[in-house]
């Protein structure tokens, strides 16, 4: 599965009557097909992966710039690896996982409800996409939130210490609002800079025009990286003014796709919580942790909860992607360009929110 970011989709444009019409008679037929998929109930997206070999997989890849609307950093190498795991856990052979990218979570909300995708990963629940688009959300693989980037020579530590100092923002965004709305809150009596543009925001930070940046965390992590030379030693403070979790959503209406989705993210985060990883599961047939055990397929009442044939489905699904903080560290984390730190997606145990229910 190639990582490379996906930014070259384009729409061709049909010219001749003859080609027009046969394109039209394509799309309806398609839309046709989709429409069934979509019409059909509980057990219908598991039968139809099955019948094709294939899961269509929609990810929210990083906008070229600002678009007011996706804010987040680059989680497309992450949303990927959700998508794989979950190909993993329907245990079907040879299956195809179609990685299908999209400029904006929008689109991809579009896609799922149009019957397009089985799944999306990459996007920010809300209660008014799930009613509009008729979809149901999973639960967070990343929680994101509205942080501050400040220049390494600023002596701030806190959100109070930005009193009086230039902070850049992006103009019309939420983060622009909760940020003027929390300094004011607090007293914090900043000078505000909007911007219209991502690139003319970065530039204002890389040449000092700006003092701080706030911007979304896995954004400024992103700036960091691109700005290395001017921007490498400046911090991001501890302080977090949102909470922002992505997630994967797929079609309400099929509850057991649902839960096949659903748990495959809790085993992801359970397995690191007990210790399971890439190089180890192998050898953890005889651990006598019940979580673990539960893990391996003991028995097969998960797999029967989910309508999976493979009892050790979770076991399967460790070995192929490691466990969640595997993921983490090699997509966004420790192992990654952005060098991102666990924070807010820590295991609760470590004090951060990540945590599953039970595997069981």
């Amino acid at each position: 599965m190639t990582t490379t970011p996906w930014y070259c989709a384009a729409l061709l444009m049909v010219g001749a009557t003859a080609a027009a019409t046969a394109a039209a008679t394509a799309t309806a037929a398609a839309t046709s097909a989709a429409a069934s998929v979509v019409d059909r109930g509980d057990g219908a997206t598991l039968a139809h992966i099955r019948a094709t070999g294939t899961l269509r997989c929609g990810v929210v890849s990083t906008p070229e710039d600002w678009n007011k609307t996706d804010l987040h950093g680059p989680l497309a190498a992450l949303n990927v690896e959700i998508c794989k795991a979950v190909g993993i856990a329907v245990s079907v052979p040879k299956l195809n996982v179609d990685i299908r990218p999209y400029d904006s979570e929008l689109q991809a909300q579009d896609g799922l409800h149009q019957g397009a995708v089985d799944l999306i990963v990459g996007v920010t629940p809300d209660a008014t996409s799930m009613w509009h688009q008729q979809i149901a959300f999973g639960p967070p693989i990343f929680y994101d939130g509205l942080g501050v980037l400040v220049r390494a020579d600023a002596k701030v530590n806190s959100l109070r210490d930005l009193k009086g100092l230039s902070v850049c923002v992006i103009e019309g965004t939420d983060n622009e609002k909760v940020l003027y709305a929390r300094t004011i809150a607090r007293g914090i009596d900043i000078n505000p800079m909007p911007f219209q543009e991502e690139g003319e925001m970065d530039d204002g930070l890389a040449v000092r025009h700006c003092d701080a940046v706030s911007a979304d965390l896995s954004r400024l992590a992103l700036l960091k990286v691109s700005y290395a030379k001017q921007l490498g030693r400046d911090k991001i403070l501890p302080d977090v003014l949102t909470l922002s979790p992505v997630s994967p959503a797929y079609r309400r209406g099929d509850a057991q796709w649902g839960m096949i989705v659903d748990w495959t993210i809790h085993s992801l985060i359970q397995a690191e919580a007990s210790g399971v990883t890439q190089a180890n599961v192998g050898t953890q047939g005889g651990n006598q942790d019940p979580e673990v055990q539960h893990l391996m397929g003991v028995d097969w009442s998960t797999s029967r909860a989910l309508g999976l044939p493979a009892k050790d489905w979770a076991a399967q699904v460790i070995a192929a992607v490691g466990n969640y903080g595997e993921i983490f560290d090699r997509t966004l984390g420790a192992n990654s360009p952005l060098h991102m730190s666990r924070g807010l997606n820590a295991l609760w145990s470590n004090g951060g929110l990540m945590h599953p229910l039970p595997v069981q």
